[in-house]
C-alpha cells in the first residue's frame, strides 16, 4: 500500500460484534434483524418511501431497469461521464442508451441538453450525482413531468447529501446507492434501492426476491408463496447489513472528518484555481457536498498524467476517473456520433485525490505540498 494510499476502509469499532450478533440470531440470509435495522434507519433519518438492500448499487440499478418496464428499443437519456452500471441496467433489458453532455462547471448531466435528446422511444430520465453533489433536479423534474418520462436517480455517490433540502435519492420514482468500500458509508460490497413512487413497492419487493411473493408471504398476508414475476437474487447477506448498520450508527461522524479533509483541500488549493491551472470542485447553491471525492480538473491529459506520475514518485495514490461511456469500446459504434466535449474533458483531466476517514491532516497537507511543486508554486 502506498504511504498515502487513494482509499482505505474505515472501521468504526462494532462491525465484527454486530457481525457476531447477525450469526447468534441464526439468520444470516437476507432480511434478517440487520437488513431491517437498516432500511429502518433509512427510511426513518432522509423520509425514503421504501429502501431495499440489494448486494450492490448495480443491482440496485437492475432493479430499478426491471421495474421501468424498459422493452427492447426504448430508450434511455443518461450523461456519458459515469460508471458503466449506470447504463449496463438498462442494456441489459434491450435499452437503447442517449448519451448526454456534462456540465462545463461540473460533471454531472447538462440539464439544458436533456429535452432535445428526447424521442417517441424515450422511456427513462437516468441523472448520476456525481462526487454527491445533486443535479439541477428541479428543472430536469419539469422535463421528465412534462413528457411523462420516468426519473431515476444513481445516487451511489450521493449518501447525506441534498437538493434544497430534500435527500438525493428521494426525488426521483427510485434511487440507488452503493455502500462499495470506496463510499463514504461501507459494507465492501452492497447497495440499497430506494423507492420513492408507491407504485413500484409491491414489485420491487417480487422482484428483489427472485420473482415470488415470499416477502409477502413472511408477512403473513398470503398463505404461500410462489413465482409469481421476473426477477433475481438481488437480498444481501444480513452479515453484510451488519457491517454496514455499525457505520450508518456513526455517519455523522464520518461525515463531519470527511468534510473536514475536503475543506482542507479546497483551501489550500484554491491558488492553483485562481492562476487558472486547476479546476476546482463546483458546487451549486441548490446542492450539499457530502465530500464523498476531491477532484481537480487540469487542463490537459499531459498535465494530468504528470501530476498523477509525480505523486506516485513521493508514494501517494491519486487516480483518474471514468473514460466516458459514449467513447468505451463497447459503446462508440452505437453512439449516435455526436461531440460531447465536456465529457472528454473530464475523461482526460480529472483527478480524484485520496480521501478516507482516517486521513490526517498531515498527510493532506503532504498531498498538497506536492501538487504545488508540480505547478511551481
Amino acid at each position: 500500500m502506498s504511504r498515502i494510499p487513494f482509499n482505505k476502509p474505515y472501521l468504526t469499532g462494532k462491525e465484527t460484534h454486530y457481525i457476531y450478533q447477525a450469526v447468534q440470531s441464526a439468520k444470516i440470509s437476507g432480511d434478517g434483524i440487520y437488513t431491517k435495522k437498516c432500511h429502518a434507519f433509512f427510511e426513518t433519518k432522509y423520509g425514503f418511501k421504501k429502501a431495499l438492500l440489494t448486494t450492490s448499487c448495480t443491482d440496485a440499478l437492475e432493479m430499478a431497469a426491471i421495474l421501468s418496464n424498459i422493452q427492447p428499443g426504448d430508450e434511455v437519456i443518461a450523461p456519458s461521464y459515469t460508471f458503466v452500471s449506470t447504463v449496463n441496467a438498462f442494456i441489459l433489458r434491450g435499452a437503447k442508451i442517449v448519451f448526454a453532455d456534462s456540465r462545463a462547471d461540473n460533471p454531472n448531466i447538462d440539464e439544458t441538453k436533456i429535452e432535445e435528446l428526447i424521442t417517441p422511444k424515450t422511456k427513462v430520465i437516468l441523472v448520476v450525482h456525481y462526487a454527491g453533489i445533486a443535479c439541477d433536479m428541479d428543472y430536469i423534474m419539469a422535463i421528465a413531468k412534462k413528457h411523462k418520462l420516468l426519473l431515476i436517480e444513481d445516487a451511489a455517490q450521493a449518501i447525506d447529501s441534498f437538493y434544497k433540502g430534500k435527500p438525493l435519492g428521494s426525488l426521483g420514482a427510485m434511487g440507488a446507492f452503493s455502500f462499495h468500500e470506496t463510499k463514504n458509508v461501507i459494507s465492501g460490497e452492497g447497495g440499497m434501492l430506494v423507492i420513492n413512487d408507491p407504485q413500484y413497492i409491491g414489485r420491487a419487493e417480487i422482484i428483489r426476491e427472485k420473482g415470488t411473493n415470499r416477502s409477502a408471504f413472511f408477512r403473513g398476508e398470503i398463505d404461500k408463496y410462489g413465482w409469481v414475476d421476473m426477477g433475481s437474487s438481488f437480498l444481501p447477506s444480513d452479515i453484510i447489513a451488519a457491517f454496514l448498520f455499525s457505520q450508518l450508527e456513526n455517519l455523522d461522524d464520518i461525515q463531519k472528518k470527511r468534510k473536514h479533509i475536503w475543506n482542507r483541500y479546497n483551501d489550500s488549493l484554491k491558488v492553483l484555481a485562481e492562476k487558472k491551472h486547476v479546476q476546482l470542485p463546483f458546487i451549486p447553491e441548490y446542492a450539499t457536498n457530502n465530500a464523498h471525492m476531491y477532484y481537480m480538473v487540469c487542463n490537459s491529459v499531459e498535465e494530468r498524467t504528470g501530476l498523477i506520475t509525480h505523486l506516485k514518485s513521493k508514494d501517494m495514490h491519486a487516480v483518474f476517473h471514468y473514460i466516458s461511456l459514449h467513447d468505451s469500446q463497447f459503446y462508440k459504434n452505437k453512439h449516435d456520433g455526436r461531440s460531447l466535449p465536456n465529457c472528454d474533458r473530464y475523461s482526460e483531466c480529472l483527478v480524484r485525490l485520496p480521501l478516507y476517514y482516517e486521513l490526517t491532516d498531515e498527510q493532506v497537507d503532504s498531498v498538497t505540498a506536492e501538487i504545488k511543486s508540480y505547478y511551481k508554486i
